[in-house]
């Protein structure tokens, strides 16, 4: 019976993806309420698996990564060069809406696992490939990492100081972006294909998300004719004057983002900051405030750093300045806000115990979403997912027994 508590609770996905980008688009897909297959390498999964920050894994199981990008799916590991794991996969696709994969270009076409083989099975399926720089052109063979889209696409030589190496951000943005990207297509695709009974393949690469994503900068530079040229001081965008940016206070940091001279000068009790709005101004501030927004800078960090934190929020708030102070992700779990927005959750699992996550963040009237399923071991569910397609014990016993699948729990 359709569960109408969910918003893609009648769509099955056939998820071959890995890794980063992938994996969170079909986690997002499958906190909407799609059923998600993850098909995995027989024995040794998802290499996310493996991947482990400082060299712990979570629940003494797995890597936090792959715990990060995994609920919400069932598992099964299958050895996809055999004949008959491709008749397993086949099978699953005549009743399926999303193939979705992140491998190589090619790779998946050479082994018969392509948009137009599926296409063959099930004229309406949806087919998502991701990649790091599309399926062509010089950079085809060029791994798709993240740290190097940050590099190519410009955004680690616009990030910090200019006295300092260009700098990367501490997340994984161009995967993230490329998963969302992923998501917004394949939902389109979707919606299209209920209009008109047609299904499509979908590409998407991470160069491309990542172009996307710097829009008000590219626009900017070619536009204007001008590169940015990043501050050799806290300021937080290469395009913008004093005081926005990050501020060393007495016990920690401060955020500003919006704030007069004016009203800094009096928090901070300094006639001569007056000085710097003076001239011509625009949004970003004085011609002053831009072309010294260095000595700027560090003329506030010095006052700055004789007040607590929690003092200067207090009073910038008071004039209406926009400020926040900075937190670790330990002291971003302890929120207020955080907390009143539940945003994060725990899931358990029989095996690994109980893991702490963030919750979904779209919030959704008549269907919300929710984390309904733990992130799954190598091919768990390997047994119940072949039963709904009809396949019977003994034939899944001999899957097992001739190394086609394999199920990490199978008793």
């Amino acid at each position: 019976m359709l569960d109408k508590s969910s918003a893609l609770s009648d769509v099955k996905i056939l998820d071959f993806s890995h890794l980063l980008a992938g994996p969170f688009a079909t986690q997002i897909l499958g906190d909407y309420g799609a059923e998600v297959y993850k098909i995995e390498r027989i024995h040794v999964g998802d290499d996310f698996r493996r991947w482990n920050f400082f060299n712990k894994k979570v629940g003494g199981y797995s890597s936090a990564s792959y715990m990060a990008w995994n609920r919400n799916k069932r598992s099964i590991a299958l050895d996809i060069r055999k004949p008959e794991a491709k008749k397993i996969i086949y099978k699953m696709a005549e009743s399926c809406d999303v193939v979705i994969q992140n491998f190589r270009p090619g790779v998946m076409a050479k082994r018969g696992y392509g948009y137009d083989d599926f296409k063959k099975i099930n004229p309406k399926i949806i087919y998502c490939s991701g990649s790091g720089y599309g399926e062509s052109g010089p950079y085809l063979n060029k791994p798709g990492q993240d740290l190097l889209l940050q590099g190519i696409t410009g955004l680690a030589k616009n990030t910090g100081r200019f006295s300092y190496p260009p700098t990367q951000l501490g997340a994984g943005i161009a995967d993230q972006l490329g998963s969302l990207n992923m998501v917004i297509g394949i939902l389109s695709a979707l919606h299209y294909r209920n209009r008109t009974g047609r299904g499509q393949e979908i590409k998407v690469d991470l160069l491309s998300a990542l172009l996307q994503h710097q829009l008000q900068e590219f626009v900017a530079v070619l536009n204007l004719n001008q590169e940015f040229k990043r501050p050799d001081s806290g300021v937080g965008h290469p395009g913008s004057g004093a005081p926005f940016g990050i501020y060393k206070t007495k016990d920690d940091y401060i955020t500003i983002a919006v704030a007069s001279l004016e009203d800094l000068s009096e928090i901070l009790e300094d006639e001569n900051l007056k000085k710097y709005s003076e001239g011509p101004s625009g949004a970003m501030g004085s011609d002053l405030q831009i072309k010294k927004r260095d000595e700027i800078f560090h003329y506030i960090e010095n006052l700055t750093k004789n007040h607590t934190t929690e003092f200067l929020d207090s009073k910038l708030s008071e004039k209406g300045c926009w400020s926040a102070p900075l937190k670790t992700h330990k002291e971003v779990y302890d929120d207020p806000q955080v907390k009143h927005m539940d945003m994060f959750t725990t899931f358990s699992h029989k095996h690994y115990g109980k893991v702490k996550t963030v919750s979904p963040a779209v919030k959704m009237s008549e269907t919300p979403t929710k984390v309904s399923r733990p992130v799954p071991m190598i091919g768990e569910h390997g047994l119940e997912i072949l039963k709904e397609f009809g396949y019977s014990e003994d034939e899944i016993d001999s899957f097992i027994e001739n190394e086609i699948m394999s199920i990490e729990n199978y008793e």
